[in-house]
């Protein structure tokens, strides 16, 4: 009876898992292109003037999709630039034939191949958090196509402890699939909001947030999968990619804050700007995670004076 009754409850929240995607999917449709590269279809949201000059790519942290960087900056650069937005392969409406295809490296190479089918040989990188490592690696393996990279609150390198327990059981085959497709999305809907409030401390989560940046959308079973994959492999990645840092040629701005609980400055940003040539590190007080919402209007600055001083040089170099 015990067995039977696991099993019945087990189907019933598969039920309602599955009803609970179809709501969240309808709820944050699709809002820009597809782009088939080898390994993952890649949903790109491409906004503002093309004729702007040099492009911004920007990429988005974990737990989160391509929204989370288009309000407010993403909108607040592309009234007078170029900006194209990508969900991380397995995140948002971007999909991912394996799992494990979760490091900066595979990513890297992935949104290289898109940006190249869009036609965009070199741009200014703008990414967030988990996606520091991304940039990074992106600045390293694929260094033609960065003209310029914008990193807020980055990780780079690896920490103490882990990424949460309930993230490393997900990535566990068999039990973290069977959780993600029984229970994670009807308890998501109730520990959602508090989460990514807990990340925009000291700061306060601004109104309608979560449904703005389509954060529900994270609840679906493959994507919250892919997002464990992601995290439970980064330490190891970022590890791997420590000693070549120094390699990076494109001039680099780092901002961040000094009390951001979730990516800790003096173990990211700080380092990385001692080891890379061309970086210039902005460490404020009392700012948490969520840098682009906290002070987009630093950063939208900050993006642009980077932008004008690569386009003289690249005039002189030409």
């Amino acid at each position: 009876m015990i067995v039977m009754s696991v099993v019945t409850a087990l189907v019933l929240l598969a039920l309602v898992t599955q009803a609970g995607v179809v709501a969240v999917q309808r709820a944050f449709p699709p809002q820009g292109r597809m782009i088939e590269v080898d390994g993952a279809v890649l949903h790109v949201v491409d906004i503002g003037p093309h004729e702007a000059g040099l492009p911004i790519v920007m990429l988005h942290g974990a737990s989160s999709n391509l929204e989370v960087m288009r309000r407010p900056l993403g909108d607040l650069l592309a009234k007078n630039h170029r900006v194209i937005l990508v969900d991380r392969p397995g995140h948002g409406w971007s999909t991912r034939a394996r799992r494990q295809d979760s490091t900066p490296q595979v990513q890297a190479r992935m949104i290289d191949e898109a940006l190249q089918k869009l036609g965009i040989e070199r741009a200014v990188f703008v990414v967030h958090s988990w996606s520091g490592a991304l940039g990074a690696r992106i600045a390293l393996d694929h260094p033609a196509r960065v003209a310029g990279l914008v990193m807020l609150a980055p990780v780079t390198h690896p920490w103490r402890g882990g990424v949460g327990r309930y993230n490393e059981i997900i990535a566990t085959p068999v039990i973290g699939p069977l959780l993600a497709y029984t229970i994670t999305l009807p308890l998501g809907y109730f520990v959602t909001e508090s989460g990514a409030r807990n990340v925009f401390l000291p700061q306060v989560m601004p109104d309608g947030f979560v449904q703005d940046s389509a954060t529900p959308l994270l609840l679906r079973p493959r994507e919250f999968v892919a997002n464990a994959y992601d995290l439970v492999t980064l330490k190891e990645s970022v590890a791997a990619q420590v000693a070549r840092y120094g390699e990076i040629k494109a001039p680099v701005t780092i901002i961040a804050g000094e009390p951001d609980k979730t990516v800790k400055t003096e173990i990211h940003a700080r380092p990385f700007a001692a080891l890379v040539p061309n970086a210039k590190l902005i460490v404020l007080p009392d700012l948490g995670h969520m840098v682009q919402n906290a002070v987009p209007d630093l950063v939208k600055a900050e993006i642009e004076t980077m932008i004008g001083n690569i386009v003289p040089a690249q005039a002189v170099a030409d």
